[in-house]
């Protein structure tokens, strides 16, 4: 007997980001592994990373990300559950095109209705009481680190990288995200080059950034910089490097599985509590892109994680304790369950 059809049903853009596609990536790998065939939905930007990082993924392709679109794309086919990924979704979509079969729903705002059977929302400062009224009575909360979804390639090297941080800063890992909103990325790189010695710095971008050319071209005369485009080896590169400078989404969890001592950069409102509380559980040092003297917080910042040993480790030990990287197949056993039950 075969096992259950997923659809996946994602958001992507140069506003959006790539972090819905790419935890929905490893949430179907964890699904596939227990029997599970899924298919991918969503705009032109979502088969582009899915190009990049999944070339053999079935999809089905939506002109927009508009529910009417994505009710269109879905059309005949059949499917016995439903995950999604997408913020401009509420719960009328989620019924909509669920139609009455299992739903997931994975979220960070608890700040509309949801019309799910199961929620995942990976925020250290998640609880409960946050989705009162948001979303069905019977509705299951999977809320913490310990379900984000991260790929199983970073928890494999979970304990070679926890074995040595703290050590003198020679590798710096930059990564504000695939699709580099803003360019935001270049900025960083600069800030980096004038204040990080001889350390190297390993920096990854999608395909679509707006600033890759130009890093490709300082790379050439700066033999510190490696650039790092759709890479399928960042479980390698986050177990070796020393520090890393990063944006504030769901690669936090990538960092923390690793240990990874980690200045992250908040690059949108949505991203702000939780990296407030990483920050309060002193497991990250975290600066606003947004605010007045950013420049001089992140320089500051950047300071003490260089020349502090055991702030590095002390990050290190916290932010490790945060997620142990096994949140996907959690989710994974969780939701198959429900889909067994339905039938």
């Amino acid at each position: 007997m075969s096992g259950p059809r997923i659809l996946f049903v994602v958001d992507a853009g140069p506003r959006v980001g790539g972090g819905h596609v790419m935890r929905s990536l490893t949430l179907a790998g964890a699904l596939g592994a227990q029997g599970a065939t899924c298919t991918f939905m969503g705009p032109p930007a979502v088969s582009s990373l899915l190009d990049a990082f999944a070339p053999g993924a079935t999809r089905l392709a939506a002109a927009s990300t508009e529910p009417r679109d994505l009710a269109a794309a879905i059309g005949a086919e059949q499917f016995d559950a439903v995950v999604f990924d997408h913020y401009g979704l509420s719960s009328r979509d989620h019924r909509a095109m669920g139609q009455g079969r299992p739903v997931l729903v994975i979220d960070d705002l608890a700040d509309r209705p949801l019309g799910a059977d199961i929620i995942v929302d990976s925020g250290p400062a998640r609880t409960a009481e946050d989705y009162d009224g948001l979303v069905p009575e019977k509705a299951r909360l999977l809320l913490g680190p310990n379900f984000a979804p991260v790929r199983p390639e970073f928890a494999a090297l979970r304990e070679t990288a926890l074995a040595w941080r703290g050590e003198p800063v020679q590798r710096i890992l930059v990564s504000m995200g695939l699709t580099d909103i803003d360019g935001v990325t270049a900025r960083i790189v600069e800030r980096l080059r004038l204040r990080v010695g001889e350390a190297g710095l390993d920096v990854v971008l999608g395909a679509g950034s707006p600033t890759l050319a130009g890093l490709t071209k300082v790379a050439r005369r700066d033999q510190r910089l490696a650039i790092h485009v759709d890479t399928p080896h960042m479980a390698r590169l986050t177990a070796e490097a020393d520090i890393a400078v990063g944006g504030a989404g769901s690669s936090t969890w990538e960092r923390c599985t690793l240990g990874l001592p980690a200045l992250q950069v908040i690059l949108a409102d949505n991203q702000r509590a939780a990296a407030e509380a990483v920050a309060t559980r002193g497991a990250a040092l975290v600066v606003d892109l947004n605010a007045a003297d950013f420049d001089a917080q992140f320089d500051r910042a950047l300071t003490r994680l260089m020349v502090d040993a055991e702030l590095r480790r002390s990050l290190a030990a916290r932010s490790s304790e945060l997620c142990d990287g096994q949140g996907a197949a959690r989710t994974a056993t969780a939701f198959l369950q429900l889909i067994r039950d339905a039938e």
